[in-house]
């Protein structure tokens, strides 16, 4: 069952103001809520659950900026836990154990983690490991992703621009190649507007993927293939005659 003992701390926080996701994955509750409380008074929102099955029930529905992860988890492997994180997506991870054996920190460090810091800890220094890791992940973004988004949902579906992942309505993801990725950012961008070839190929090198003219045809092919119920009478990629195409559902936008 999941364990959501922290959710959002934004509710003093100006509507216009996104603050970034914290979730925090430890089994020990004073943990938690020691890291929880910590940072949520430092103008981040905080989740926290205690095992791996909560993580990802959370990551299906939610946009999370940052993960906080223990390593030494009662019933689960927090290594095995990294690995499948990196696996799926791009999220940062700060690791955070009380193991403090040198290739401990190692294997973690190979393993994706974007930091680590043993027990005990000091919520301050916390604190700024995770602010330097948002700010150098916030210079890592693809230069031709839109400002300020996280993620795009239509009709059930959702696209997360930081793990480049498309998940359905039941949360399965849908694997995307890197140019059926940023032909969907673009459309998914400019709802209801007719996108002619060539600007979807511009939009789409704005992503440093490969998109080539006559190939954005073939990624449309392929991207119906995986969103559309019907490929030959889609519903959300509408093909307009002789001018290009058009997303033709309402898109909401998640910042």
């Amino acid at each position: 069952m999941m364990n959501i003992e922290a959710m959002s701390h934004d509710t003093q926080t100006p509507a216009h103001v996104t603050l970034p996701h914290v979730l925090v994955v430890d089994d020990d509750p004073t943990i938690r809520e020691l890291i929880s409380d910590y940072l949520g008074n430092n103008e981040l929102r905080v989740s926290t659950v205690a095992d791996g099955a909560a993580m990802q029930a959370l990551l299906a529905t939610e946009v999370v900026d940052l993960i906080v992860l223990d390593l030494k988890l009662r019933q689960e492997d927090g290594m095995v836990l990294a690995r499948r994180l990196r696996d799926e997506s791009a999220i940062p991870i700060v690791m955070l154990t009380g193991r403090a054996e040198e290739a401990d920190r190692v294997m973690g460090l190979e393993l994706g983690a974007d930091d680590y810091l043993t027990k005990p800890f000091s919520p301050r220094e916390l604190l700024a490991r995770i602010r330097t890791v948002l700010r150098r992940r916030r210079a890592e973004v693809r230069q031709g992703r839109p400002e300020g988004i996280r993620a795009y949902r239509f009709d059930g579906w959702e696209l997360n621009l930081g793990t480049r992942r498309l998940a359905d309505r039941e949360g399965t993801t849908v694997p995307l190649s890197n140019g059926e990725f940023s032909l969907l950012v673009a459309l998914l961008g400019a709802p209801d507007r007719i996108l002619s070839r060539d600007q979807l190929l511009d939009l789409s090198r704005l992503h440093n993927d490969d998109v080539y003219n006559r190939s954005v045809d073939v990624q449309i092919m392929r991207l119906r293939r995986k969103i559309e119920k019907d490929p030959a009478a889609p519903r959300y990629i509408r093909t307009e005659r002789g001018a290009g195409y058009l997303f033709g559902v309402a898109v909401e936008t998640v910042y």
